[in-house]
């Protein structure tokens, strides 16, 4: 009885298995990242009685925008169509007689429903189609629950220090390579792989890859407060710092990063605009200014000292005693003589031209290194009667021959 029913089961299920199947994906929804294809049956069709993890030889896939799909046969994937469109599987192990020649087809079917009968009469073999949502995954909040260092940097004030910061936003991503992301991650799923799956561990490594990604910003000389508005780097810098574990791991790509704000400590900030103040300071005009500002307030506190305004005037006169005589039209001239300096072109500097001594050592200067011989005198030429001076044996000007007597 267990060979009759064996016969039958392959038999009847080689038969169910003839027709050949459409697959097709509703539309995915953002909470979705792969889902398995559906082998459609309506109420006039035949073909309900076949396998559903069988795909018959010539069967058509429908592939939409925004979506890729694989064929997995065995465990193994076997064909990737991203093209939105119909895609025919026209080279599956499982024949079909309404596909090629029909006597082939009767011929691979019988070798198929031998094949099955060696397995009890069941099919001994696994097909699936798998559906990627390829589109942009929106509205991924984040938050950095702890300070993230970040390198202050601004190379014109000599500025260079380390604060912290906090940030906050939302950013996208995107399956970038389903073969990655399926043989990595999802496997053969039933029914649907959910984000919901993946978000945690994948919102941690995006905190985790801020801090290398903030310090390439920082190579940038980019301020904090700057961060917000340069997105593009900041999206390239996160994909270069999550490329081993999203990229070259799972196939994930980050798409874009909206910062709803970047935020310092008070102290961190009050720290860089005292040292801001401080490098302005370098400058001896602004030096002056600032000077000349200070002065002018602690004229007004004198004048208006309760104690009187001599006395409110001697101790602006022992204050700048102490700071060691400086005045605001020193610090001025100082400033005039660094413009007048910048302004000043540089002299270009004359080649030093080598000459051979004697002795055969080569010398730049007046005098042999070595033997300390005077350079020879250069032949300055000689000067014809038509006032030209020559080195040649005749005027370039008037062409009279050298005189015989001039040895130069």
């Amino acid at each position: 009885m267990g060979l009759i029913k064996a016969g039958l089961g392959a038999i009847g299920g080689t038969l169910a298995d003839q027709w050949k199947e459409f697959f097709y994906c509703e539309a995915m929804g953002k909470d979705i990242l792969v889902t398995k294809g559906k082998k459609r049956t309506s109420s006039r069709s035949s073909n309900t009685k076949g396998n559903d993890n069988i795909i018959s030889n010539g069967s058509v896939v429908a592939v939409a925008d925004g979506q890729c799909m694989i064929i997995v046969e065995q465990g193994k994937i076997v064909e990737v169509c991203a093209e939105p469109g119909e895609f025919k599987y026209d080279t599956s192990t499982e024949p079909s007689i309404f596909t090629g020649s029909l006597g082939t087809g009767i011929k691979e079917t019988f070798k198929t429903i031998g094949k099955r009968f060696t397995f009890g009469g069941d099919t001994g073999k696994d097909q699936r189609v798998y559906y990627f949502n390829t589109k942009e995954l929106i509205d991924n909040k984040f938050g950095t629950p702890n300070p993230i260092p970040f390198r202050v940097v601004d190379s014109k004030i000599g500025l260079d220090v380390d604060v912290s910061v906090r940030c906050s936003g939302v950013y996208s991503y995107k399956i970038a390579d389903p073969l990655l992301f399926y043989a990595n991650v999802c496997g053969n799923v039933e029914k649907d792989y959910e984000r919901s799956e993946l978000d945690g561990q994948l919102k941690t490594e995006f905190i985790s890859a801020l801090q290398p990604a903030f310090g390439r910003l920082s190579d940038l000389e980019l301020r904090p407060n700057q961060i917000v508005s340069h997105n593009t780097e900041l999206e390239e810098a996160m994909n270069t710092a999550l490329s081993a574990k999203w990229g070259e791991l799972r196939g994930l790509k980050v798409v874009s990063i909206a910062l709803g704000s970047v935020t310092l400590p008070p102290e961190d900030a009050e720290m860089i605009k005292q040292l801001q103040r401080m490098a302005v300071l370098q400058n001896p005009n602004m030096a002056g200014a600032t000077l000349v500002g200070a002065q002018a307030d602690a004229m007004k506190a004198a004048a208006s000292n309760s104690a009187g305004a001599m006395t409110g005037f001697m101790g602006m006169g022992m204050a700048m005693n102490a700071g060691g005589g400086v005045n605001a039209q020193n610090l001025f001239a100082m400033g005039q003589q660094q413009a007048a300096q910048q302004q000043m072109p540089q002299q270009p500097q004359t080649p030093k031209v080598a000459w051979k001594c004697s002795c055969g050592a080569e010398a730049t200067g007046k005098f042999c290194p070595e033997c300390g011989s005077p350079k020879p005198a250069e032949n300055n030429g000689w000067v014809c009667s038509c006032g030209a001076v020559n080195k040649g044996k005749f005027c370039s000007e008037c062409g009279a021959k050298k005189p015989q007597g001039d040895v130069r």
